[in-house]
């Protein structure tokens, strides 16, 4: 985990600065494709994923470790092509897993977050999921444990082979010759996050195309159907954590409304999407039908609103990046409380975004216990041993924060109301 965060505060930063270069290209070029409250949601969801991975809150039930000690016929030492190997077979492996997320409803719950952005680009890479508690497809890594592939080879790779999965997701790289027929490429990846009837559940490749071409699940992006990105049930929602647990809420209503004891059963392992007849027709739900021609996600919201939201963004990613370099020194379970209050803060500015009517709730939640750990801990997880001024920064942060999601619940929102309002009786006189 200690190792993992340090990797983080080189790969967070970077991976931030590419996101807000594509935004400037993109305007400089005249082609945005980055759109700024979507941009931040998919920031959010990308540290809450992170938070969750350094503090390891997953199980393995099969570990690979304990798979390549009992079915290792080589053991073979740790050389380029060991780690060649070991890249193959992970690609092998993220392929087959990405294929049971879009084919099997209760896996699709651990993926919808991936896809949830109705844009395309570098910030929506980052959507990763946080519902994952319990990891079942080590399995698929049989071929390396066979091969006798150090399990320290795995760990280094893994990353790696995630990392490099970051870069095709633009729409600003066009098609890259030869290169579409070996490595999966922005042209390729762009079909795969479309929700039109000829590219759903294609090019579920990570980095090599070759498996989707092997197995039968290869399609190109066609000239005359531009890509249209999002799921056909919209999420409708700024909040990554409730992007995350959304399907799966939704798999457990119609497991209990259905009157079938076999579908109530069998909805978990059906195809995505499926739901009992009974309960479509009492409970039906809005899928895009004409990818063309729809609303996408995007409640109005004031220029002072944007700004604060990416003024919530800075204050975390400084906040995440003191648990990452410090996690031997914060230790357990004092971390476990840190990770706790990520979340909480997250769940909060995202709802503010959302114009949600709890949202000041939730910032009171969020406040008061950011405040309520440095009474209990008298110090913000160690980091006053260092800047001494920083608790009494923080309390007056929190106090603050408060203060301004009142004023954005009670002033700003209703204020706009207003004008939206008279806007529409302005145009209907």
């Amino acid at each position: 985990m200690e190792a993992y965060g340090k990797i983080l505060l080189i790969a967070m930063p970077a991976f931030l600065l590419l996101v807000l270069f594509e935004k400037w290209y993109g305007w400089y070029k005249g082609n945005d494709t980055v759109r700024g409250m979507d941009m931040i949601s998919s920031l959010s969801s990308g540290i809450t994923n992170v938070t969750k991975d350094v503090l390891g809150l997953s199980l393995t039930i099969l570990t690979y470790e304990w798979l390549e000690s009992k079915i290792a016929i080589y053991n073979i030492q740790s050389t380029f092509w060991t780690y060649a190997i070991a890249f193959i077979v992970i690609d092998f492996a993220g392929y087959w897993v990405h294929r049971f997320d879009h084919k099997i409803n209760i896996f699709w719950n651990s993926h919808i977050v991936h896809h949830s952005s109705e844009e395309f680009n570098l910030a929506c890479a980052l959507r990763q999921s946080i519902s994952v508690f319990i990891r079942i497809f080590t399995f698929l890594l049989i071929p390396a444990a066979l091969l006798g592939v150090p399990a320290e080879v795995i760990a280094i790779v893994a990353p790696i082979q995630l990392f490099a999965q970051f870069w095709y997701h633009t729409r600003h790289i066009k098609k890259m010759g030869f290169l579409e027929h070996i490595i999966v490429t922005p042209s390729h990846h762009r079909v795969h996050h479309a929700i039109n009837p000829e590219y759903i559940d294609k090019n579920l490749s990570q980095i090599f195309i070759m498996w989707d071409k092997l197995f039968g699940t290869f399609q190109e992006e066609l000239p005359d159907k531009p890509p249209v990105y999002g799921i056909t049930r919209p999420v409708s929602t700024w909040n990554p954590i409730k992007i995350n647990f959304q399907h799966l809420w939704l798999l457990v209503k119609d497991a209990w409304r259905t009157k079938s004891l076999k579908n109530k059963l069998r909805i978990w392992f059906m195809p995505t999407g499926w739901r009992p007849d009974d309960v479509a027709e009492k409970y039906p739900l809005y899928k895009i039908e004409d990818v063309y021609h729809f609303e996408k996600y995007n409640p109005e919201s004031s220029p002072l609103l944007y700004a604060w939201s990416w003024i919530q963004v800075g204050v975390l990613l400084i906040l995440i990046s003191w648990l990452f370099g410090n996690l031997a020194s914060i230790g357990s379970p004092a971390m476990f409380v840190y990770g706790a209050f990520v979340f909480i803060y997250v769940y909060a500015f995202t709802e503010l975004m959302n114009k949600n009517k709890y949202a000041l709730a939730w910032e009171f939640i969020k406040s008061a216990a950011g405040i309520g750990i440095i009474w209990y801990y008298n110090d913000w997880f160690g980091a006053g041993k260092q800047l001494s001024w920083i608790d009494a920064a923080l309390i007056a942060y929190f106090i603050i924060s408060f203060l301004v999601t009142g004023w954005f619940a009670l002033v700003d929102f209703r204020k706009n109301t207003v004008t939206v309002v008279e806007a529409v009786a302005m145009q209907n006189a």
